[in-house]
């Protein structure tokens, strides 16, 4: 996803005018889904779900909170941006269907940028089998503003809520935890070495996995279809985008039940394991409060261990839920009992674990 480097005059986005640029940032959408009925060209897109439950969610993401443009290509926050929205409706055990893009943007951005933004969002639209099916654009004045609104469908009896969870449930997680707060970290501490010495060159060798998982993570739509075909319906689910201790705080509430995690059942990527060592932070509080990861977080019926023990490696299980309402804690490997407090992303706290 590598951002094209040309030496053309770029185009101003007066240029083009609000509606010539709508024109030009929704070419080349196809529709795939038979229930998208009719996309960008009309007052309103028109969807027929037939039948099906619609699902439906929204993410703001806004420049210098969400991502910050000195080492984020305009391709992959694209990307990002829509696959963190796939991501809600998987965790609802849904299929997204549609999109619609709302982008607010200052004069600093050409045409051309903007063109890199949607090729990523549209990238993100043909490897998940989603429409974009309308949007809006205005002017900013403090920068970048993206605001997706995701719709999806489930059959009434697939949906999966964060309130289905019951005592003695087991707490699985998908892949792997950590990785996309350790990738901002290195991101951030690049960004401050290139501020001290423009000359420097960034420090990045072997760290793919970990800057991928910040820059370009994936929706577990794999996870969502294993489940489906071993005949596993998750009591509870939720993805986890504030961090895991959040999201197991936010199934205790939403369930009325509480929870024992074992710290050493954390997956942790070796590369995440070693660059949060190197920050002098504990893996597993990267795991617990870092955030992005948009892994999946979900409860199964004990009766389905056999059945997840199947799936690939990718599923974990990290704990089971207690009749102990709202009171979530972690078990070291040395048997002490940690409270599990959610120190995760909040947008509406000064203060904040990362950003």
């Amino acid at each position: 996803m590598e951002q094209e480097t040309t030496n053309k005059p770029l185009t101003e986005l007066d240029e083009l005018g609000e509606f010539g640029l709508i024109d030009q940032l929704t070419t080349d959408f196809p529709l795939r889904n038979a229930s998208s009925l009719k996309g960008v060209g009309d007052d309103a897109a028109v969807i027929n779900h037939e039948g099906m439950r619609t699902l439906v969610s929204v993410d703001m993401l806004i420049e210098g909170i969400h991502f910050d443009m000195t080492y984020c290509p305009l391709k992959h926050l694209g990307y990002k941006a829509a696959v963190s929205n796939f991501s809600d409706i998987y965790a609802m055990n849904g299929t997204p269907t549609q999109i619609v893009v709302g982008l607010g943007v200052s004069s600093r951005y050409s045409v051309e940028a903007l063109d890199e933004l949607y090729a990523g969002i549209r990238l993100a639209c043909e490897r998940y089998h989603v429409d974009m099916v309308g949007g809006d654009t205005t002017s900013s004045k403090t920068g970048l503003v993206i605001s997706i609104t995701v719709i999806g469908m489930a059959k009434e009896e697939d949906i999966v809520y964060r309130s289905g969870a019951k005592k003695n449930d087991l707490l699985c997680v998908s892949g792997d935890l950590g990785g996309a707060y350790v990738g901002l970290l290195i991101l951030e501490r690049e960004k401050a070495e290139f501020l001290s010495n423009p000359n420097m060159q960034p420090q990045l060798k072997g760290l793919d996995y970990v800057l991928e998982r910040q820059l370009k993570p994936e929706a577990r739509k794999d996870i969502v279809e294993q489940l489906k075909t071993l005949g596993i319906k998750p009591t509870s689910m939720i993805d986890i985008s504030d961090g895991l201790a959040s999201e197991i705080l936010h199934l205790c509430k939403e369930s009325g039940v509480g929870c024992q995690l074992y710290e050493e059942r954390i997956p942790i990527d070796p590369t995440t394991d070693k660059m949060a060592k190197e920050f002098q932070i504990v893996p597993s509080v990267a795991a617990l409060s870092g955030g992005e990861d948009y892994e999946l977080l979900f409860t199964i019926d004990q009766k389905d261990y056999e059945k997840i023990q199947t799936m690939s490696s990718d599923v974990t299980v990290i704990g089971y839920m207690t009749d102990n309402v709202g009171v979530a804690e972690m078990i070291t490997p040395d048997n002490h009992v940690i409270p599990i407090k959610a120190q995760g992303w909040d947008h509406m706290k000064k203060t904040m674990a990362h950003s």
